[in-house]
């Protein structure tokens, strides 16, 4: 069901599915919500949950009035976590939206039920290994117009015509609705307050051995700052992780999911 909300000045557009226990999923910069959603729609259980996908400013549909920070998005997304009238989330990011969701769990964790944070940003990313390629099936190319085959070479590691699937249909449509100005003024702000204090809440942080994007060893770090965090560091996985490496995912996911329900 596509949805939006005005807060203050921006709009914010999403998408959301099924009712119960709503879970808020954050993208990554440069897509809008179709990548996530594609991803968890995959392998969530879909009964018992409200499932939640908003583009963040600048993306998708969603603008970015009044905004000129991170911390002000992470005060927006505050807000529409307010603004669902579902009390406390479970809250996902990847990438970049795993850097929001660590802010929001900071400055607002009465609003968070567990977190989970794939593949994430951090203020600087560092050690980050070189690009290379786990898997590459001819094939792929086949499910891919010419001008998308260097993204995607860019982007995954594991590259095989469902990965391609994947790119084509839910990572490039959202590539072209970007504010490319919007983005380059939010992200002029870039530090995110994350706080100080240890989250209380189940956390999960999973990383790919193969990210060259951001590495692993920044999220291997963040353990000590959620003392109910289990860290998974995937094998033959990239930033890619929850498209190349789906059933890894789901096992870790259904375990995170056992613990807040708990």
């Amino acid at each position: 069901m596509d949805r939006q909300c005005r807060i203050d000045d921006a709009v914010v557009h999403y998408v959301e599915h099924g009712v119960g226990v709503p879970l808020v999923a954050l993208h990554g910069a440069g897509v809008d919500h179709r990548e996530i959603e594609a991803a968890i729609e995959a392998v969530l259980p879909r009964a018992g949950y409200r499932r939640i996908y908003p583009d963040l400013p600048g993306m998708g549909r969603s603008t970015t009035d009044g905004l000129s920070c991170n911390d002000d998005v992470v005060a927006l997304l505050g807000d529409f976590i307010d603004g669902l009238g579902a009390g406390p989330v479970m809250l996902v990011g990847h990438s970049y939206g795993a850097y929001l969701a660590r802010g929001v769990a900071a400055q607002r964790p009465e609003a968070v039920l567990g977190l989970v944070l794939m593949c994430p940003v951090a203020e600087r990313s560092r050690n980050m290994p070189d690009h290379s390629v786990v898997r590459q099936d001819a094939a792929a190319y086949e499910e891919l117009d010419r001008e998308q085959r260097a993204g995607f070479d860019e982007y995954f590691v594991v590259r095989t015509p469902a990965t391609a699937r994947r790119y084509r249909d839910h990572v490039v449509p959202g590539m072209a609705l970007v504010d490319e100005d919007a983005l380059g003024r939010i992200f002029a702000g870039w530090p995110v307050d994350v706080g100080s204090s240890a989250f209380p809440g189940p956390t999960l942080i999973v990383a790919g051995r193969c990210d060259s994007v951001v590495g692993y060893a920044d999220a291997g770090e963040l353990v000590e700052q959620y003392p109910h965090a289990t860290l998974a560091v995937i094998e033959d996985a990239g930033h890619a992780l929850m498209h190349e490496r789906p059933e890894s995912l789901a096992g870790l996911l259904g375990d995170w999911l056992d613990r807040v329900d708990q």
